[in-house]
């Protein structure tokens, strides 16, 4: 085979890997509950907000 053949094929096979990267990431992220969203959320804003100054 030639050398852009080879390339062509390599460029084939690095789609369908980042494919599979992508079928999975969203695989993950809709195995969570509407309610495990929302606490998770509530959890980080929770950890962002500063504390409250004493005064």
């Amino acid at each position: 085979m030639r050398w852009w053949k080879w390339a062509g094929l390599a460029g084939l096979a690095g789609v369908a890997a980042t494919g599979v990267v992508t079928a999975r990431a969203e695989r993950r992220r809709r195995a969570y509950t509407p309610e495990e969203i929302r606490e998770r959320l509530r959890a980080r804003i929770a950890a962002a907000e500063p504390a409250p100054a004493p005064r």
